[in-house]
Order: C-alpha cells, then sequence, then structure tokens
C-alpha cells in the first residue's frame, strides 16, 4: 500500500518561498498522475497543482500560475511543489496526493491516496 509523506512546510513571509516534497513508500508513484491540494481553516478542500506520469503535462489553478512550479523525480518516487512569491492568501495544509490514471486531474475524487498534509503559513 503506497503512503505519501509531505514535508518542507513553515512560516514564511509574504514575498517568500517555499519547496514542499512528497515521498512515497511501500510502492511506486510512477504509474500515477500526481496532484497537490490545499485546504484552508473553514474552506474546502481545493486543487493546485497536477503532473502527469512522464512529468510531461502540469496544470495549475489559476491561483498559482506563474507562482507555483510541480516537478517530480519518479527514479527517487518523490513529487515536489516549489512556492514562489508566496502571498497570505497561500495559507493552508498541503496535501499531496496519488491519481488513478497516468494523466493530469484537478477533481479530488480523481485521487486515491493521500498524505497527512504539511502547514503553510505566509505571514503578511
Amino acid at each position: 500500500q503506497v503512503q505519501l509523506v509531505e514535508s518542507g512546510g513553515g512560516l514564511v513571509q509574504a514575498g517568500g518561498s517555499l519547496r514542499l516534497s512528497c515521498a512515497a513508500s511501500g510502492g511506486t508513484i510512477s504509474n500515477s498522475g500526481m496532484g497537490w491540494f490545499r485546504q484552508a481553516p473553514g474552506k474546502e478542500r481545493e486543487f493546485v497543482a497536477s503532473i502527469s506520469r512522464t512529468g510531461v503535462s502540469t496544470s495549475y489553478a489559476d491561483s498559482v500560475k506563474g507562482r507555483f512550479t510541480t516537478s517530480r523525480d519518479n527514479d527517487k518516487n518523490t513529487v515536489s511543489l516549489q512556492m514562489n512569491s508566496l502571498k497570505p492568501e497561500d495559507t493552508a495544509v498541503y496535501y499531496c496526493a496519488r491519481g488513478r490514471s497516468p494523466t493530469i486531474a484537478t477533481l479530488p475524487a480523481s485521487y486515491d491516496t493521500w498524505g497527512q498534509g504539511t502547514q503553510v503559513t505566509v505571514s503578511s
């Protein structure tokens, strides 16, 4: 059973950067599209970014486009999310997830395995 563990969250000032990592164990993620979602207090979980199995295709929410970049290393069984020019509204718990298919996907229902999340807090 694949398990996902996120790391790299923390407290950063507005305009700063963070790099989140998602490490998979217990199986490979190389055959799956991967996604990043976030959930702020009192809000629903929302799509952030997705990357296809090969890494050739990516998709981003409009709110993060141009600031966030997702990548993957299938040899290391990891996925990353580079977050630049962070804003206070980016504050949330960030989750990585394994897709049910090899392609990109934006809906939570398209993912079958989730990490426990990592907190990102951006101060103004």
